[in-house]
Parts: structure tokens; C-alpha cells; sequence
């Protein structure tokens, strides 16, 4: 096997930590401002990588609340990049054309339904490429030959159903009236194909790739348009897209993610987990588009294929995550390895290849994700959004590996407060992840909910654990949390803590908790079982029953098949022993919980039902509870993001750094950069007690 290591210089010039003369600390208003690199498409013939910049409004500085935004940009070399279309123009799904002479894109005109639209690489206006009347195109791809788009795109309206609406009728029969999406193939012209040709497809279809002989088409598809089918039953239809005839399934037997189609249209590669029990797609399988045969080919190693991208040459480039790092692995078509590229600091994430160039998206421990090209051997930075961030002075950050109470090694990544960690521990806060199938990388971890950079700026110390159920470890690691919710996985965390304070990080009485989904499990599992180890907490979108939780989640099968292995009806007393609410006399934690208002992941009610029962059970120990209108699990728009982070560190300051459980609440809305629209000085008056 050939190691490509990036060299020295590479390395230091895209990820220094050396602090600027005009170093500052990190702010929620920073976090605000964040750019990042989304899509990226390299051109056919290699010379020039078009790609998408996402960004949030900038409410700090009083514009408008919104969500993301995307900008499309065209790049041809190390910070050789310009902007290819007006800013009101937000594009999604970028590709180019076969030729390479248009960069196609989906966007929503005012007014107008979702089409893919394409704008010339070499100047000229955008226009209008396919359309289907009265639908939005979810999203496309072309031909080989560049005559013919295909498009997904959205039911078609139940004009009757419409009309009851507009009468009153509008009762939801839940999870009933479901509709599935349709696919066209649109002919690409001097005008937009007014009639395109509708093709049937099976199922539910939510992504599809076109084979290079035109016709053959490879759809994502799954029996219904829900979640839970999403998660536990879709596959690989390999469908003929001039008649609509399904020539075979490739019948991985769990949950699927990246599907790529080989240069000569023989392989699939695909992203899947090796069994219906396993918690995440994360094993790269190939398969054959003929038969539907199928094999696993790292199955069982300590690692996470994260996304995959076959080379013209046949060979198939891949993302992989091992534990908190990352590289890019290159097979054979064969399916054994070629080469890897070492990523060094980098964390990769994406890949895309074609005429001889591979490019990645990749971020590290000081920056967000940017563009990288592969070139001799190196990573090679292309693109420098957020200049703004030489002028932060940053915690430094590694990743540590400590011992559980049972021998088992856990890692995660330690951000050290900036300057280091006083005598005696600093405050820590533990950030904890959702699924529990995802893992922390050591790169990038700052964000609305991540506290990470902010709270080292401000003294804290900030660690992502891997525990048990974590990806990027092998699917055994994995599926070592099944069957035993709140049990070994969080014992991790307090034996994380143990560590922390051993190696001088940590102050024992100063440990504060968070997260999202799964992490919200974690914070409320530590605010009240573990209620004695964790000075404050802040919990988002959370789990506190277990018992209700299934009942009002919209993953109720993913739940049994790949977490707990039991339906509740089987354990009816283990569920509510291993429950928060359950446990709540023990709660001296002070507990800020947030959710989104339509949450259907994870409904509110767990929030309110942890709130309800502290509230009362618990009237000395602080809590509080947050809703989000309009958002459901995780928050959307800008306003939402800088609200919550602006909650969480306030939350952190009043009652994890000063190590005091009975302070006073702080004011129920928070203080607003002054730029922002409706700022002004919190009200000391609004306080709570």
C-alpha cells in the first residue's frame, strides 16, 4: 500500500494555530457569521471545480431572518475564484453539463415552481433549462449525451384535496395521505421541453443516478415517503428509464446512503450497513448492476466510509473516517486498495473526481469546510472563506484516548481553553453527539450548538466524546450501545470526566453537559441520574421517556431494529428505569431545555415532560424551558441558531463557570449584539428567581 503524506509546508499553511498580532477571542456574533463550502462538481475535462458557498443571514448586524443561502462560484486554482450569478439567485444541486460548457443548478424563481436552470462557464446569462408544470424538481441528472435531463420532482396536486382546503376541510390524517414523487425525462433545447416524457418508477424515489449508456437508471427508492421506510427499507432499483421496467433490486439488507455508478456501468458502489441491525451506513459495498449481487468490502474495520466517487479509470476514490481522523482510500475496481492519501489535520468530507483531478471538501481544528485539490500527493487549499479568522486566538485542540470502568478505550477531541488550563481544572464542558450513530472528527467544532472555540475563548475546556454507539470505530463498537439506553454509553462520559481531571483539564466540581437529539438523551440522563458529576446542563431536542418517546416519534422501527433490539412492550419497567423523568429526585443539575416547536424526530413533549416533572419534584433546582416556532429537530434560520447560542453560553456562565447551582436565572430573553434587529439591554427587571 502507497501512504501519501501531505508535506510539511501544505500542512502548516492550511492549518496553523499561530495566533495573529491582532488575535481576539472567538464571539456567538463570529458564529453568525460563518461561510462554508457545500456542493462541489469538477468539471469533465478537470480544469475548473464549480462549487456552493452557504451562509445564514447576518441577523447581529440587522439583516433580515432567514435560513441558508447558497452562492455559486466557479474556481480554476488556489484562491482563483468569482461569483457566477446575481445574489438573489440561491442554487442547489450543482453539476456541469457533459461538455463542460454549462454549470447547471436547481432554484425557485419568485413565483415560479423549482427548475433546473444553467448559466454558460464562459460568460453569459443563465436561463431556464427544464421544468414540469405545477411541481418542484427535487433533483436531476443528465445524460451522457447531453440532450436529455431527467428529473425527479414532487407529486402531482390533488386539485379536489386543494379545494377542500380552501373550503375549511384541511384536517391531516396522519401519516396516511402520503404522496410519492415522479420522474420526467426532459429534452434540453433552445426552449424548455414543454411536454416531457413521465417515466414510472417504484416506490417511494429520492436520488438516482443515470448509467453512461443513457438509459439505465439507478434509483434510491423505498416503499413510502416516511422516515422510518426511509431509514429501515430503501434500496438500490436498477430501472430501464425508457419504459420504466425495473430489471433488478440490490437487496442490502439495512440502512443506505452514497450510490455511485462505475465509468462502464457494470459496478455500483454504495455506502450500506452490513445487516438490518446495524446503526449507520458506513461500510462501502459494490455491486453488480446486472444481477443486483452485492459485497461488503471493509465490513468489520475500525473505520467509517463517509462518501465515494468512482475515477474515470475505473478505480473508486473514498472518504474515510478512522476514529476522529480521516484520509482518502483509492481501490481498484476489483475492490482492493490502491492507495491512500494521509489527510493529516484535515477532516474530509466529500469527494468529487473527474478528468484527472480529485477534489474534497475538508475542514480542520480552525476553519469551516473549504475546497481542496489533490495535487502530488498533497491536499492543496483552494478556497479561503472567513479571513475574518486569523484574527481569533484558538483553544488548542487534539484528540485524547482514556480508559473505561469496563477496559473499554474510548476517544474524543479535548478543546483546551485559550491559554491553557489553570491550576486546579477549568470549567468543562462536555458536548455531546446526537444518533448515537455519528462520531466527532478532530476538525472544525463550532457551531450554533457546539460551544467549542466560543467557550475556550471564554475559559472553558470543551470535549466530544465517541462513546459506545459511535460510527468510525467498526460497526461492533457501534452496536455496543444496543439494548442498553443510558447504560454503558453515558457511564463513558463520567469516566471521560475522571480522565479529564486526572490529566489537569478539568475542575471536578466545574463540568457542565450538552447536545441535540441522542446528545439532549445524554444532557438530561447527566442532569438527573448523574445529576451528583454535572454542574449544569443544556439540553436541545432531547429524550426524557422513553416510553413515550416511541409512541410519538416518527422512527419507531429504526428504533427497535438498530437501538434498543426490544419493542417497549417487551420492557416496560427497564424503559421508564432508564428514563430521566424517572430520576429526577436526584436532579441538582440547573437545566436549560430547548426544542423546536415541530419537532417529529423527537417530539416537544419530552421536553415539556422533563420540565413538568422538575418543575415540580425538584422547585429549588433551576430549569428552564425554550421553544422555537416554526422549527422542528435542529433550528433553520439565523435568528433561531444565534438565539440558542447566545442561551447556552449564558446558561454555561451563570452556573457552570461560577460553580454556584443556586444562582439566580438570567433574564428570559438574552442580551442582542446591538446591530441586531430589536436589541437592546436585557431587562434585570424580567429576571427570574
Amino acid at each position: 500500500m502507497n501512504r501519501l503524506a501531505l508535506t510539511a509546508a501544505t500542512l502548516f499553511a492550511t492549518v496553523s494555530i499561530t495566533a495573529t498580532a491582532s488575535a481576539r477571542p472567538m464571539t456567538p456574533e463570529d458564529v453568525a457569521k460563518l461561510e462554508s463550502v457545500g456542493t462541489i462538481a469538477v468539471s469533465p475535462d478537470g480544469t475548473r471545480i464549480a462549487y456552493t458557498t452557504s451562509s445564514l443571514p447576518d441577523v447581529t448586524e440587522g439583516e433580515d431572518n432567514g435560513s441558508f443561502k447558497q452562492e455559486l462560484k466557479l474556481a480554476w486554482g488556489p484562491d482563483m475564484a468569482r461569483s457566477y450569478l446575481p445574489e438573489d439567485v440561491s442554487p442547489g444541486s450543482v453539476q456541469f453539463s457533459p461538455d463542460g460548457r454549462m454549470i447547471s443548478f436547481t432554484w425557485t424563481k419568485k413565483d415560479e415552481d423549482r427548475a433546473v436552470w444553467g448559466v454558460p462557464v464562459d460568460g453569459g446569462a443563465y436561463r431556464k433549462l427544464a421544468a414540469v408544470k405545477d411541481a418542484d424538481v427535487q433533483t436531476y441528472q443528465w445524460a451522457p449525451d447531453g440532450g436529455t435531463l431527467y428529473l425527479l420532482v414532487d407529486a402531482a396536486e390533488d386539485k379536489q384535496r386543494s379545494a377542500q382546503k380552501k373550503g375549511g376541510f384541511d384536517a391531516v390524517v396522519y401519516e396516511e395521505e402520503l404522496k410519492l414523487n415522479r420522474m420526467f425525462a426532459a429534452k434540453v433545447g433552445p426552449e424548455v421541453d414543454e411536454a416531457p416524457r413521465e417515466i414510472a418508477v417504484p416506490g417511494y424515489v429520492s436520488a438516482f443516478k443515470v448509467g453512461p449508456d443513457g438509459v439505465t437508471g439507478i434509483l434510491e427508492s423505498a416503499p413510502t415517503p416516511l422516515i422510518d421506510d426511509e431509514y429501515t427499507s430503501k434500496r438500490v432499483h436498477v430501472v430501464d428509464l425508457s419504459t420504466g421496467a425495473v430489471r433488478t433490486v440490490v437487496k442490502t439488507p439495512g440502512k443506505l446512503d452514497d450510490v455511485e455508478i462505475s465509468p462502464d456501468g457494470k459496478q455500483l458502489a454504495l455506502v450500506a450497513a452490513i445487516d438490518a441491525n446495524d446503526p449507520a451506513a458506513t461500510t462501502l459495498h459494490l455491486a453488480d448492476v446486472a444481477t443486483g449481487t452485492f459485497r461488503a468490502i471493509n465490513a468489520g474495520a475500525p473505520e467509517a466510509t463517509v462518501d465515494a466517487e468512482w475515477l474515470p479509470d475505473g478505480r473508486l476514490a473514498t472518504v474515510v473516517h478512522v476514529g476522529a481522523q480521516s484520509l482518502l482510500r483509492v481501490y481498484k475496481a476489483d475492490g482492493s486498495v490502491d492507495h491512500e492519501h494521509d489527510a493529516g489535520s484535515l477532516i474530509l468530507t466529500r469527494v468529487d473526481a473527474a478528468g484527472g483531478k480529485i477534489a474534497v471538501a475538508a475542514d480542520s481544528p480552525t476553519h469551516p469546510t473549504e475546497l481542496f485539490v489533490i495535487d502530488d500527493g498533497a491536499f492543496q487549499r483552494w478556497t479561503s472563506h472567513n479571513p475574518w479568522l486569523s484574527e481569533i486566538t484558538f483553544g488548542k485542540q487534539r484528540t485524547i484516548t482514556y480508559t473505561a470502568r469496563d477496559g473499554q478505550q474510548i476517544e474524543g477531541v479535548l478543546i483546551e481553553p485559550v491559554g491553557g488550563a489553570p491550576k486546579g481544572g477549568a470549567p468543562t464542558i462536555f458536548d455531546v453527539h446526537g444518533g448515537p450513530e455519528a462520531h466527532e472528527s478532530n476538525g472544525w467544532q463550532t457551531a450554533y450548538g457546539s460551544p467549542g472555540q466560543v467557550a475556550a475563548s471564554q475559559g472553558y475546556a470543551v470535549f466530544l466524546p465517541n462513546y459506545r454507539g459511535s460510527t468510525a470505530y467498526g460497526t461492533a463498537f457501534s452496536k455496543q450501545h444496543q439494548g442498553d439506553y443510558a447504560g454503558k454509553e453515558f457511564d463513558d462520559l463520567v469516566d471521560g470526566k475522571r480522565a479529564l481531571v486526572a490529566m489537569g483539564v478539568t475542575d471536578p466540581k466545574r463540568v457542565g453537559v450538552t447536545g441535540g437529539s441522542y446528545g439532549g438523551f445524554a444532557t438530561a440522563w447527566s442532569s438527573t441520574y448523574y445529576s451528583a458529576e454535572f454542574a449544569a446542563g443544556v439540553m436541545f431536542v432531547g429524550i426524557s421517556n422513553n416510553v413515550s418517546k416511541f409512541g410519538t416519534t416518527d422512527i419507531p422501527n429504526e428504533m427497535y431494529l438498530v437501538h434498543e433490539r426490544k419493542w417497549p412492550w417487551e420492557e416496560w419497567d427497564h424503559l421508564m428505569e432508564r428514563s430521566p423523568i424517572t430520576h429526577v429526585d436526584k436532579a441538582e443539575t440547573p437545566l436549560l431545555i430547548m426544542h423546536g416547536a415541530e419537532d417529529t424526530r423527537v417530539s416537544p413533549t419530552q421536553s415539556y415532560e422533563l420540565y413538568r416533572h422538575m418543575k415540580t419534584r425538584k422547585p429549588g433546582t433551576p430549569v428552564r424551558l425554550v421553544l422555537f416556532p416554526g422549527e422542528g429537530h435542529g433550528n433553520r434560520k439565523a435568528a433561531a441558531r444565534y438565539d440558542y447560542n447566545l442561551r447556552m453560553m449564558e446558561w454555561f456562565d451563570t452556573y457552570l463557570k461560577t460553580g454556584n447551582r443556586k444562582a439566580k436565572m438570567p433574564a428570559p430573553r438574552p442580551t442582542l449584539a446591538d446591530g441586531a434587529k430589536g436589541a437592546k439591554p436585557a431587562d434585570k427587571d424580567d429576571s427570574e428567581s
